[in-house]
């Protein structure tokens, strides 16, 4: 099982500051109560570690099949001078009854790969795919840490490697 305590993601030793990197949130409103404490916890590292407030940007899509297309629109529709550094998908699919699941979390996850192969800047997947709702608590603080929280060093640490090539 992936635990962040058998990574070093969450060192951050040699990450600069990135006080004007602009990142995009986009989030679902599916399982919203997980999906707000994911944005609430990767704002809220971004901000501990330096990104200014006023440069993170959170844009709401109905659910997780739906995040891809903001973000390539996002990207697109934004003028060049105002671009983002990063953008972080933050979702939660819980498994149903049906193959719904599969298909959902499929779609979610080839779009975010063709986005990061695709966009010049990093994509990070902070989307959870559980099995039921205990699951998702345990991501959003629980025994698993924190996903939000765990997006948001990745982003910085994306945007660190980009800008570095």
């Amino acid at each position: 099982m992936a635990d962040v305590h058998n990574s070093d993601l969450l060192q951050l030793t040699g990450i600069p500051i990135q006080k004007d990197a602009c990142l995009v949130l986009v989030k679902t409103e599916w399982n919203a109560a997980i999906v707000d404490e994911l944005e609430k916890g990767c704002r809220a590292k971004l901000i501990a570690l330096g990104v200014s407030e006023w440069m993170i940007h959170t844009v709401t899509v109905p659910g997780a099949v739906e995040i891809p297309f903001a973000i390539k629109r996002y990207w697109k529709k934004t003028a060049k001078k105002k671009r983002p550094d990063a953008f972080v998908a933050l979702g939660c699919v819980v498994r149903g009854d049906t193959p719904h699941f599969d298909y959902v979390c499929r779609a979610v996850t080839d779009g975010v790969l063709y986005l990061n192969l695709d966009l010049p800047v990093p994509v990070i997947f902070g989307v959870l795919t559980v099995d039921h709702e205990e699951q998702a608590n345990e991501r959003i603080g629980g025994k698993h840490g924190h996903k939000g929280e765990e997006a948001a060093v990745t982003a910085l640490k994306m945007i660190a490697f980009n800008q570095s090539l």
